[in-house]
């Protein structure tokens, strides 16, 4: 089996750097758009419309790709085991954990600004949206250096 997975490994790495660009993509873009939720609060036609693209950025975009990274990512390890062998692979998945988990707190982050108990300014969600940009350097440095 590991030689099929083989014969296909470019293709996983191909898909897994769609699905992870995506993932980025809704990372950077949702707590922007709590800051103009946050912001906007006494307006309640404009938070309609944001709390709708909130929704669908998160689960339409974000989970697919998400999934899509976890999926493609595993595939690659199936078919070359060896890079569990790699110090900057553990760092790599170490930082992938934690983006997951900031995953799954934009999702509690999203109920709360829609029920309206959430406490975070606007500049609270400048500073939170920071957390995928440091993720992004450090899996890239991981991928390009290879440093461990």
């Amino acid at each position: 089996m590991s030689e099929i997975l083989v014969e296909y490994y470019s293709y996983f790495r191909f898909a897994h750097y769609i699905f992870f660009v995506s993932w980025m993509a809704m990372l950077f873009y949702q707590p922007r758009l709590y800051v103009y939720h946050a912001e906007n609060m006494d307006k309640p036609e404009f938070v309609k419309v944001v709390e709708v693209m909130e929704y669908k950025m998160y689960h339409y975009i974000g989970w697919i790709a998400l999934i899509g990274s976890f999926v493609t990512g595993a595939l690659i390890i199936l078919a070359i085991p060896d890079l569990l062998k790699s110090g900057y692979v553990h760092v790599k998945l170490t930082t992938v954990i934690v983006m997951a988990i900031y995953h799954l707190d934009l999702g509690r982050y999203m109920r709360l600004l829609k029920e309206k108990r959430c406490t975070k300014d606007g500049m609270f969600f400048r500073a939170y949206n920071e957390v995928p940009t440091v993720a992004m350097i450090v899996i890239i440095w991981m991928i390009v250096f290879k440093p461990f």
